[in-house]
């Protein structure tokens, strides 16, 4: 269970969420083995990935709490993204955007928030890096329990700084540290494409420095 930071103005209110059933929940792990079965196939056919990708993988499952859930969940976002068409209507469905606006690139990672990591998508558009959790998370209000989306807006004229930073004591352990304007610091981490949206934020960043000169 997380707490509202009310005190942070790039933490906006998530869409609210009703807790899920079980026959909800037995229906979607029936999705989601059907959709492991022939995932595992196609991965049999797919012969050995790049050793940088598997390690990412391997770290962006161990990030989660639970092994299992993580791989079922990122299995299961995969088969959201197929069903409504892909991560730009996505993107346009889950934040308020403007007519001009294009979604540049999106990486699946986790976000660091003081319950523990929120395993998400970072949305970059040309406005602004937007991340949304994967599932509703549970969060006290007036003593009762109520659901919603973790998500973070920061637009991009607000973009300071983005730094890159390993665990001393686990190299493996990668993160991305991104800092607004006014000193607010977003953690991600457990990125299945580091090194990619390393680059791709840096770049998103000196641009929009360029164009502020």
């Amino acid at each position: 269970m997380y707490v509202q930071d009310r005190s942070n103005p790039y933490i906006v209110d998530g869409s609210p969420a009703p807790p899920e059933t079980s026959s909800s929940i037995k229906d979607k792990m029936a999705t989601v083995k059907d959709v492991l079965g022939r995932w595992g196939k196609k991965v049999g056919e797919a012969t050995r990935k790049a050793e940088d990708l598997a390690g990412n993988t391997w770290q962006h499952l161990k990030t989660s709490p639970s092994f299992a859930d993580a791989a079922m969940g990122r299995i299961a976002q995969g088969t959201k993204v197929l069903a409504e068409g892909g991560y730009e209507k996505i993107f346009r469905q889950t934040f308020e955007t403007v007519p001009e606006e294009q979604l540049q690139n999106s990486y699946a990672c986790y976000l660091s928030t003081s319950a523990g990591p929120v395993m998400g998508v970072l949305y970059v558009s040309t406005e602004k890096l937007a991340f949304c959790s994967d599932n509703p998370l549970s969060y006290k209000s007036g003593g009762q329990t109520e659901w919603s989306y973790y998500k973070v807006v920061i637009p991009l004229h607000q973009l300071k700084a983005v730094n890159p930073s390993t665990s001393r004591n686990n190299p493996a352990e990668k993160y991305i540290q991104v800092i607004s304007v006014d000193s607010h610091e977003f953690w991600f981490m457990g990125f299945l494409n580091y090194n990619g949206a390393v680059n791709f934020l840096q770049e998103v960043l000196q641009a929009r420095t360029l164009e502020s000169v």
